[in-house]
């Protein structure tokens, strides 16, 4: 990532747009925290007496400006996930799971602590799903433009996850790239409510995606 990020990743949003957004990520962020709270110490002392492991999972992310951060989650897999030290995407029933991790992967509930990036502006709540560098490489490889995508801030919700659900494949990948150029070409505050809002209902009724 180059060092003159802040000068080539510049965001041609209107002012209004990005003020906006910023101080919703804000205000949503600490009451989503605050709500959120009681399903967070709860799913912590689960995944502590289901294997006595770390309850906090935290991985390097591609983010704004092509900088890298921590992205927080509840831990879903087990300690030992990626022992190889290679990069492995998700699978569908991925094995690695633990149980109390399969529950929270399938309800979203081990994306709680991302409001924590959120609030610190590592993240907004709708954007492109931050990647691995490792994976952003490949991607990239195959299609450019992929670099487009860095003067936005990575995103808790997003079209893509909404409509082509979790990347467990390269095609996958690639698809949700073109889903999220198109995002970045039509983004508004209006897009983003809908966003924000479809997600929230599919999570409340239980709808896989």
């Amino acid at each position: 990532m180059s060092d003159n990020s802040s000068v080539k990743y510049v965001d041609n949003a209107p002012l209004y747009y990005r003020f906006f957004k910023r101080l919703l990520d804000i205000i949503v962020s600490i009451f989503g925290m605050t709500v959120s709270f009681p399903f967070f110490v709860i799913s912590c002392i689960l995944i502590k007496l289901e294997d006595g492991g770390s309850v906090i999972f935290r991985q390097e992310r591609v983010g704004y400006k092509g900088k890298l951060f921590y992205l927080y989650k509840l831990r879903s897999m087990t300690e030992k996930a990626e022992a190889d030290g290679k990069p492995h995407l998700c699978e569908h029933e991925d094995k690695r799971l633990t149980k109390i991790g399969h529950f929270l992967r399938v309800h979203h509930l081990d994306e709680i602590p991302q409001l924590w990036n959120v609030l610190i502006g590592d993240m907004s709540f709708v954007g492109p799903r931050p990647e691995r560098k490792y994976f952003v490489d490949k991607i990239s490889a195959v299609n450019p433009h992929y670099e487009d995508l860095f003067v936005l801030r990575p995103g808790l919700f997003s079209r893509a996850t909404l409509y082509n659900g979790y990347t467990d494949t390269m095609e996958k990948m690639l698809t949700r790239l073109e889903m999220d150029l198109e995002y970045l070409r039509i983004r508004c505050l209006w897009e983003d409510t809908k966003i924000v809002i479809l997600t929230l209902y599919y999570i409340l009724t239980g709808r896989k995606f």
